[in-house]
């Protein structure tokens, strides 16, 4: 099983992400996790990574591309497949990445968008507070926190309403257009992410083939 895996922020992926892995015993493939892992490998790639983040610059595109090159023919994504998070982020990165498919003679099953109202999407992220002792996450609504820990919990910077709104808005305006260049190939399964984990994660097996 070849697949993207699509969403907003605070959408719900990871713990989907998770749980698609397992289920379909493929490497989970984040960009975050490529790039620290071709940094540290010394990999060409990650070499010219390395030393872009490290002048706190972006990585552009042709490296992100390289490096998500180097993994797909790493052995566990040429035997098993791969669950694609996080790339591509562009419709350039879909391209690109179309390309690069296409010239190894691999296509993909499915590119899943889970989906969830801007609205629910702020509520959830803003009311998240964490504990910096124990590492836990708590929901001001959903999953309050007792009495005798509410003093010491933070709320992280990235939680914060103008925050959450502007990370929505770059979904917007640079994810979300390459679901109609997936869409013109048949290949996105929308899905319902408004629910219990258990709930989206059989609206999700409904929606893949096989």
């Amino acid at each position: 099983m070849r697949m993207i895996f699509i969403g907003p922020p605070g959408a719900g992926k990871g713990t989907q992400a998770a749980r698609l892995v397992e289920r379909y015993g493929i490497p989970h493939v984040s960009t975050g996790d490529m790039l620290r892992a071709a940094v540290k490998a010394g990999t060409p790639m990650g070499q010219m990574a390395g030393a872009l983040m490290a002048d706190g610059k972006l990585v552009p595109d042709d490296v992100i591309v390289g490096i998500v090159r180097e993994r797909l023919a790493e052995p566990d994504c040429q035997a098993k497949g791969v669950l694609l998070d996080g790339f591509p982020r562009t419709v350039a990165q879909a391209e690109a990445l179309d390309q690069m498919l296409d010239s190894e003679g691999i296509a993909l099953d499915a590119v899943v968008l889970l989906e969830v109202p801007d609205g629910l999407i702020e509520e959830r992220i803003v009311g998240r507070r964490s504990d910096p002792e124990t590492g836990r996450i708590y929901h001001l609504t959903y999953d309050p926190p007792p009495a005798d820990v509410v003093g010491r919990l933070v709320h992280r910077p990235d939680d914060t309403e103008e925050a959450v709104r502007k990370r929505l808005a770059a979904y917007h305006a640079q994810t979300a257009p390459i679901v109609p260049f997936y869409e013109a190939k048949g290949l996105v399964r929308r899905v319902d992410g408004v629910g219990s984990p258990d709930a989206v994660t059989a609206r999700i097996a409904d929606a893949l083939p096989g």
